[in-house]
């Protein structure tokens, strides 16, 4: 470990562009986020060459803002970290570019980060909790199980075989009406709704098996929405909403628990846009209390995508050696190793 060493951690995958000043991988001193939701929320969901061109109009502010609110100009950076991959090409090169160009002009080394190992990253900011553990991440693009054997080593268990968790929340919002990003307004009306009113199908696939499928469950929601709307009956959104996220909370945290007792390791974690959400916290945090695991929720602040778990998978990746060149190109569909 090397103490003291400040990381500018930029992060521009999809439709926000953060940057975040972090020290030692964990200690977060800013973390600022502009996020695009209100632009793409009338066209539900995200226009990749719409969120390109507001991450070159935000970025510069953005950084200047993380280091103001940091204390520090670009004289304290001792590396530039940004995301290159996986993510929306175009804005991935706005975030990858500045970066790069940040480092060269200040000639600090520069580290090109994995965003879903930004996301397993998430766990260490403002926290003592370290590897070993499994990890589970949902989000938008992304659902994986992964077990951390240490900072930067990692072996996948399961990931999606089709949509990712938040991309399902996404698409049944739309079609219940909810709008756009769908998870956070489902997690809020499925308060109010039964959770077992609809026996939706669920996708745990053979034993050991620790691979996510949500697309049957997707279309099974639509088709039964289509079904009774031609059939003159009253939708009940909350019903809906609920049944739906009790069947993908169910998956998620069966899974999660699972695949910990198949690898023998007691700590577990969540991260991504998806551990955010109300039951899943729930869930997990009770089977964790009945297994005797230790479990470890990030801030949601921090589930969200953000400069500062970039920040701080860059420090861990650049104390291990792992420098990338100035000529390293975003890869749209990077996966973990």
């Amino acid at each position: 470990m090397r103490e003291n060493t400040i990381v500018l951690g930029i992060e521009t995958s999809c439709d926000e562009t953060s940057a975040s000043v972090v020290k030692d991988g964990k200690i977060v001193m800013s973390n600022v986020i502009y996020s695009q939701i209100n632009i793409h929320k009338e066209f539900g969901g995200v226009v990749p060459e719409i969120a390109s061109r507001n991450h070159i109009e935000a970025i510069g502010n953005v950084v200047k803002e993380a280091l103001f609110k940091a204390d520090v100009t670009l004289d304290d950076i001792d590396v530039v970290a940004a995301t290159y991959g996986p993510g929306l090409v175009g804005a991935l090169l706005v975030g990858l570019s500045y970066g790069k160009a940040l480092a060269y002009g200040k000639a600090v080394p520069f580290v090109g980060v994995n965003h879903i190992e930004g996301h397993i990253s998430a766990n260490y900011l403002d926290s003592d909790f370290e590897p070993p553990f499994i990890c589970l991440i949902a989000s938008g693009g992304h659902s994986h199980i992964v077990f951390v054997k240490d900072y930067g080593q990692y072996e996948v268990l399961g990931r999606t075989m089709d949509d990712a968790a938040g991309e399902a929340f996404d698409k049944v919002a739309r079609a219940l009406g909810l709008g756009y990003p769908g998870g956070p307004k489902i997690d809020e009306i499925s308060k109010s709704g039964d959770p077992y009113r609809y026996n939706f199908p669920k996708s745990f696939m053979e034993k050991d098996n620790f691979d996510f499928s949500f697309s049957g469950l997707k279309t099974a929601v639509i088709n039964q929405l289509h079904k009774e709307r031609q059939n003159g009956i009253e939708i009940n959104v909350a019903d809906y909403a609920a049944s739906f996220q009790m069947n993908v909370v169910d998956v998620l945290s069966t899974k999660l628990i699972e695949a910990a007792k198949f690898k023998n390791i007691k700590k577990i974690s969540i991260a991504g846009g998806v551990a955010s959400n109300s039951l899943l916290r729930e869930r997990l945090k009770k089977l964790a209390d009945e297994e005797g695991f230790v479990i470890h929720f990030p801030k949601q602040v921090y589930c969200t995508d953000n400069g500062a778990m970039i920040a701080s998978a860059g420090y861990f990746d650049f104390i291990r050696g792992k420098v990338s060149g100035l000529d390293l190109n975003a890869v749209p569909y990077l996966k973990l190793f």
